[in-house]
């Protein structure tokens, strides 16, 4: 499992949108652009996971939000409807 601070800054919130940002390697050198090893396949589909786990909690909280915000002004629009007759 990654360190926490490294899968903190493997998401930059830019407009609303997760950008994912790969380290090179296990030695933090840079390698060339064809070569990819299994080490850091792993590492950026573990990375692609935490991302998509981060999102779906995230979209959750928004639904939940969403569904009380619905029901507040469920009751307001009841509230304003008998006060009105």
């Amino acid at each position: 499992m990654l360190p926490r601070s490294a899968l903190a800054r493997s998401l930059q919130l830019q407009r609303g949108v997760a950008a994912r940002f790969y380290s090179e390697g296990s030695t933090g050198t840079p390698r060339g652009s064809g070569s990819e090893d299994s080490f850091v396949k792993r590492e950026r589909a573990t990375e692609d996971y935490f991302v998509r786990q981060r999102e779906k909690e995230q979209l959750r909280h928004l639904k939940e939000q969403l569904e009380k915000q619905r029901k507040k002004i469920d009751s307001l629009e009841n509230k304003i409807d008998s006060m009105t007759k």
